[in-house]
């Protein structure tokens, strides 16, 4: 059991060849105008001064843990060392700092499961980079579900949710081929999801009774059985269920009309049956600044919603808008659930 109040943020390095080194290093210097949320990055200090002068950007950088990070917040970059193996070369990625990245994610997860850190923000990591060294997880999310498995002892369905200004959505499948989603989406997997989203809105976001807008599989959510039976053998039953366990939730919807803007004022999130479905309109709305949270798990997790973007990193030009995001929105979820025993 871990009480989740206070404690700084738990910053990872991500690929340090990649472009969280540089948005790191802006969230902070924007710290005082932004209001940014006091966070504790974890990675190599040599590294990342390195890509601080490389960027002309001068940056005190000073190696503390939780307890002393937010107090040191205002002067200094904090951070807590994870050291890379062999030299970064930013927009090189190189598998043999593989460990460097896993380490700076391992490190964050037990510093939030210990109470140290109120919520754990990831930088963008390079799966075909680690998987070069061994990695044998289809993802971020999947690691960071393996890791809590361990800590706790128990069995978790990590969701993910992409969280802008006008909109959430929640993809039921991820990263699969489309010829696969049929047989993958049982109607077990679309219960799961919705009770976990449903749950993670009311104890994290806040809402006391959050509105589910479930959208069909097929085009226009099967057309009666004329354009697909999954509509109605599959996602149906599972909405009645909701419904009969006092979960407000609708569909399945056409999802060809669930996205516009008179659409999106009644409910507050998309649960979609697949990968493009939620994150077509997730990021057409709101590509700057859409952040990615995963739900299910026993801390806070959020993520810039892009990633490690190798052709900017070291130049200056990368966007810190959904870092920072990601950072404000982990601030706020910590203060919803402070004191709350998980």
């Amino acid at each position: 059991m871990r009480d989740t109040t206070g404690g700084p943020l738990a910053l990872t390095m991500g690929d340090p060849a990649g472009i969280g080194l540089d948005l790191s290093l802006t969230t902070w210097l924007g710290r005082r105008e932004r209001s940014t949320p006091p966070f504790i990055f974890i990675g190599d200090p040599t590294v990342l001064a390195a890509r601080a002068a490389l960027l002309g950007h001068t940056v005190a950088i000073r190696e503390t843990d939780c307890a002393a990070a937010v107090s040191t917040f205002t002067d200094a970059l904090p951070i807590l060392p994870v050291r890379c193996p062999s030299p970064v070369i930013a927009g090189e990625p190189d598998s043999a700092n593989a460990p460097a990245v896993t380490g700076s994610i391992d490190t964050g997860v037990k510093l939030v499961m210990d109470g140290e850190a109120s919520a754990l923000v990831t930088n963008p990591i390079a799966k075909a980079v680690l998987y070069e060294a061994g990695f044998r997880f289809p993802g971020h999310t999947e690691y960071l579900a393996d890791l809590a498995e361990k800590a706790t002892g128990e069995t978790l369905l990590p969701v993910m949710m992409l969280a802008g200004p006008k909109l959430r959505a929640v993809p039921v499948t991820i990263h699969i081929p489309l010829k696969d989603v049929p047989a993958q989406l049982t109607a077990d997997l679309i219960y799961r999801t919705c009770i976990i989203t449903a749950a993670d809105l009311r104890t994290r976001f806040g809402l006391s009774r959050p509105k589910l807008a479930i959208a069909g599989l097929n085009p226009h959510a099967g057309e009666g059985g004329a354009l697909g039976a999954e509509d109605d053998a599959v996602i149906r039953p599972v909405v009645e269920r909701l419904h009969s366990e006092g979960i407000d939730a609708t569909g399945p919807l056409p999802a060809d009309t669930m996205f516009h803007d008179r659409a999106r004022t009644t409910y507050d999130v998309a649960i979609c049956m697949y990968h493009d479905q939620a994150l077509i309109p997730a990021k057409a709305l709101g590509f700057d600044d859409s952040v990615n949270v995963t739900l299910g798990l026993p801390f806070i997790r959020t993520s810039p919603d892009h990633g490690t973007a190798f052709s900017l990193a070291g130049k200056g030009i990368a966007r810190d808008e959904s870092l920072f995001a990601a950072l404000e929105l982990a601030a706020q979820l910590s203060r919803n659930t402070a004191g709350v025993i998980v």
